[in-house]
């Protein structure tokens, strides 16, 4: 999924900021910068966590990706084609006619009642046993995300997050002015021991640690899982160190073998918030998240969606209940599951074919795998010289706080056909190869770098 680039044919708005006087009878802004000296006049004026706020310098690149000729590896957008569209449209047409009065109007700022039933039904299937109180309905789960961060987190503190880690919620807490500290994975997830070293050394420094945040199933970006038996043992960690733990699932469902591993949140309903989505088992232009919490955080959390957005919108949820009450989510979710792995396996193939010096990791479900280049390779560095050759990834500067990461780039699976995944494979796999001679030939970071990745957008999920 590219990002796009978003302009106008005539961008007046820009040209006035260049023209406008600054003095004291056109409002100027505090900072009191001499007139004509930048284009945004209201620089002076923004919030202090503003400044954390970054573009991605990729962007541009991403929006030649979007072009039919180049496949793209990057996004992670679900493959809406095996949706059954003429069914949904059917219930489109009946959420209007039954219900329109009810889908167009506000509703209620913690979700629909209804919706938080058979979101306790979703979550069964991975052993959490919850109330519909304690679900608070979201705009996705990214929004879910964002009111956490707002209600936990204030400027200096400390977030734990896995080694790589969800782009979109570093950017989150970077928004909120936290510090992000990593902790590595290996191929059994989150690792405990380095967790614990970390908290106990966060203490000492007197750094003030509020969240661990964790993707627990088929991670974004690595791929890898966090194995049955570490569970409890990072749990017992968190409520050790006294420190909330921010269970981000939304591939839990789309598990390649075998059925789906119980949540966390199933053996603590106290120490663990737990984000669960629509947007990989049904379809993200919904736009439906949600979040289980204790009764008390679950208060603060309604009081700051409802300062944010008043409600979720009443039109996604009913068509999403609508759903859920009268087709068969369960095979949907079964047919995502069996599209993806195929998906899966011809990734793993072209990837053994064609990147031999380089290695990945093995997702047993999900929509990503993790990939470390050969030696002295850069992937941020070589990214504008794949998309000339008609590929696109994201490297893995993305999922790093500090910018770091850049041996690695991560794969997404989810989109292409087969056929296009191993046709990109082989792209990518004669761009590391010509990669790999330049540094022979001239050393390492021969070639262009491009400013390190911050935040790469929303579409790169």
């Amino acid at each position: 999924m590219a990002a796009g680039v978003h302009g106008r044919a005539c961008d007046t708005g820009r040209m006035s900021e260049q023209i406008v006087p600054h003095g004291p009878a056109a409002g100027t802004p505090s900072s009191g910068a001499a007139a004509g000296t930048r284009l945004d006049r209201w620089l002076g004026s923004y919030a202090q966590r503003t400044h954390g706020m970054r573009a991605s310098e990729i962007r541009a690149l991403f929006a030649v990706a979007n072009r039919p000729e180049v496949v793209s590896l990057a996004g992670g957008m679900p493959f809406l084609d095996g949706l059954p569209l003429d069914t949904l449209s059917e219930l489109a047409a009946r959420v209007v006619t039954e219900r329109g009065l009810q889908a167009l109007q506000y509703g209620s700022g913690q979700g629909d009642e209804r919706l938080r039933e058979q979101i306790l039904e979703v979550m069964r299937l991975q052993a959490i046993d919850a109330h519909p109180d304690d679900v608070v309905v979201t705009t996705g789960s990214q929004q879910a995300l964002d009111l956490v961060t707002r209600v936990f987190v204030d400027p200096g503190d400390v977030v734990v997050a896995e080694a790589p880690s969800y782009v979109g919620a570093l950017g989150v807490f970077r928004a909120y002015e936290a510090e992000v500290v990593h902790v590595p994975l290996d191929e059994h997830g989150l690792v405990p021991e380095a967790l614990d070293e970390t908290l106990t050394a966060l203490a000492a420094a007197g750094r003030r640690v509020k969240l661990i945040y964790t993707i627990p199933n088929f991670h974004n970006p690595a791929g890898v899982s966090l194995s049955l038996e570490r569970r409890p043992r990072v749990l017992e960690i968190a409520a050790r160190h006294g420190v909330l733990v921010v269970e981000d699932d939304p591939y839990g469902l789309l598990g390649f073998e075998g059925e789906p591993r119980p949540a966390m949140r199933s053996l603590d309903d106290e120490g663990v918030l737990y984000l669960g989505s629509f947007s990989k088992t049904f379809a993200p232009g919904y736009r439906v998240g949600w979040v289980v919490a204790p009764h008390a955080v679950r208060e603060k959390l309604v009081l700051a969606s409802e300062s944010a957005i008043l409600c979720p919108s009443s039109a996604s949820q009913i068509a999403i209940s609508t759903y859920l009450a009268t087709c068969d989510w369960r095979g949907q979710v079964k047919s995502y599951r069996e599209m993806y792995r195929e998906r899966r396996d011809a990734t793993l193939d072209a990837l053994a074919e064609h990147l031999p010096d380089s290695t990945w990791t093995v997702p047993d479900g999900g929509f990503y795998t993790w990939v470390r280049l050969p030696d002295g390779l850069d992937a941020k560095d070589m990214l504008p010289r794949a998309v000339t050759a008609r590929v696109a990834y994201v490297p893995g500067t993305a999922f790093y706080f500090d910018g770091s990461g850049a041996d690695h780039l991560r794969l997404s699976f989810c989109y292409p056909t087969p056929e296009r995944i191993r046709e990109g494979v082989r792209r990518l796999g004669a761009v590391v190869a010509a990669e790999r001679e330049l540094v022979e030939l001239f050393g390492a970071g021969s070639g262009p770098h491009a400013d390190r990745v911050e935040s790469p957008g929303p579409d790169l999920v």
